[in-house]
């Protein structure tokens, strides 16, 4: 409890948490100028740089090379069983973080002008917050705080050692075998690292795997998993774990009411996260929140006027990107008292897989189920010479237009680098483009991004077969 003789500390800005949403406002106030305070109570760069994006992609990306090793001989190169070093892949994946630690470090924030309480922060009332032995008093607070990993109650899981997406990257020793309860992206990404990695794998889902995407595209996704050996259970609960011969063994029922029992050597509980906001005394601030988290309206401003709340404590879409959109409306209200408003109509989102599998607006079927009249556009990766040429000709581009005026409404690219691709989508949706424009841009030669101009040459396709056309076309010709 902070002791109440301690001057309170004034501020403009108090930022609860350090992860990457709360890092780019403490950053973005401090540059104009304004006083702000940032607590954390545990690393800073929070779940993005030490448990989340980085060290998982970082996995992936060793998981790859291996993978490239097995799979060289179509370029003429022998294909070799790698003999994996997992405590020196832990060492990669560790000297990854540390290479980007010192931008999110305690010291680069003082640096800047920000002073750092390593300390975890609690409302005492609606314009007061505690951490340690500082009180502090500012403006206008920001909850930050992230969330964690969701671990189900099934029985017996609190008597065997178990993973989390918060441990599992700082594993040094071989998986022989690893069940992974949760079939959304990080338990997918998870997956196929392993099975790369030389592991054997096998995948439990309550409900549908990747059942947030496209299900024309996650289809082709799962069927490209399961090729690579991974078993995937969909529609299947777990009811109870316990340990086996050194592993563990879990007691699991389908849909059709089929009992069976799986064994392995390892377990990842990858079934969801939950925002970290229990702690926070949000009562005494006047603030409501639900399971989902801290309840903001539009402008992200919680119950309390002077309490924002951003990225995952909000409730939001869990990305590390869409906090650091969250961090610039923050900015933007608080500094400057515009009245800009989230919106996650257009917020992209990439599963790291390979193929990769990236999405940017409306879905097929929710741009059916908003009674538009769409057009599909598709191009596949085989009909792309860049593609040919690196043997990466999995997958296609699916893009959703209005069938009227030609409105890009959303896009969902399979395939390899989709994450990169699917950038230019975001570009055009967030500036309201047609599909037209996706035509007019000159593409260098060959490169994976033709792939987008071709789907959407794809809108004009039926209109070069059209008689009326030909007839104009026959008509110019006989002026010469």
């Amino acid at each position: 409890m902070a002791d109440t003789q301690t001057p309170p500390i004034e501020a403009d800005i108090c930022v609860i948490g350090a992860g990457s949403g709360g890092l780019s406002v403490a950053a973005a106030a401090a540059a104009f100028g304004r006083s702000v305070v940032l607590l954390e109570k545990h690393k800073m760069g929070g779940d993005c740089l030490n448990y989340g994006c980085v060290p998982s992609k970082a996995l992936i990306a060793a998981a790859k090379r291996a993978e490239a090793m097995r799979t060289a001989g179509p370029f003429g190169i022998m294909p070799a069983e790698p003999v994996i070093d997992w405590a020196a892949v832990n060492d990669h994946v560790r000297s990854v973080i540390s290479a980007i630690e010192p931008n999110d470090s305690v010291a680069r924030f003082t640096g800047l002008g920000v002073r750092v309480i390593q300390a975890a922060g609690r409302f005492v009332d609606r314009q007061t917050v505690a951490a340690a032995d500082n009180v502090i008093r500012a403006r206008r607070f920001v909850i930050a705080t992230g969330s964690s990993p969701f671990v189900p109650p099934i029985p017996g899981l609190e008597s065997v050692n178990y993973f989390t997406n918060e441990t599992i990257f700082d594993n040094r020793a071989r998986i022989d075998h690893l069940i992974v309860v949760g079939g959304g992206p990080i338990g997918i990404e998870m997956a196929q690292a392993h099975r790369h990695l030389g592991s054997r794998v096998t995948v439990i889902e309550a409900a549908g795997a990747m059942a947030n995407d496209d299900p024309e595209m996650t289809s082709l996704l799962l069927k490209r998993l399961r090729a690579e050996g991974i078993e995937i259970f969909e529609g299947a609960r777990v009811s109870e774990v316990a340990s086996a011969g050194g592993g563990v063994s879990l007691s699991v029922q389908v849909k059709d009411g089929t009992r069976g029992t799986i064994s392995g050597s390892h377990l990842l509980i990858a079934a969801g996260r939950r925002p970290n906001i229990r702690d926070l005394n949000l009562e005494a601030a006047g603030i409501k929140y639900t399971d989902r988290g801290v309840v903001v309206d539009k402008g992200l401003v919680t119950t309390n006027w002077r309490v924002f709340a951003i990225g995952d404590a909000a409730g939001a879409l869990q990305f590390t990107h869409v906090a650091n959109y969250h961090a610039g409306i923050v900015i933007r209200r608080a500094l400057f008292r515009l009245p800009v408003k989230a919106s996650h109509d257009q917020v992209p989102w990439v599963t790291y897989t390979e193929p990769e599998l990236a999405h940017i607006g409306l879905s097929e079927a929710e741009a059916l189920k908003r009674k538009i009249s769409i057009a599909v556009l598709r191009w596949t990766y085989h009909e792309n010479d860049r593609a040919q040429a690196e043997r990466e000709t999995e997958g296609h581009v699916k893009v959703v237009v209005d069938k009227r005026s030609g409105k890009i409404l959303g896009a969902t690219i399979l395939g390899h680098q989709a994450g990169e691709l699917i950038q230019m989508w975001s570009l055009a949706l967030s500036q309201g483009m047609k599909i037209k424009a996706m035509t007019e841009w000159i593409s260098p030669y060959p490169t994976l991004s033709e792939i987008n101009k071709r789907a959407a040459y794809r809108f004009y396709a039926d209109k070069a077969a059209s008689p009326l056309v030909r007839r104009i076309v026959g008509w110019l010709a006989k002026l010469g």
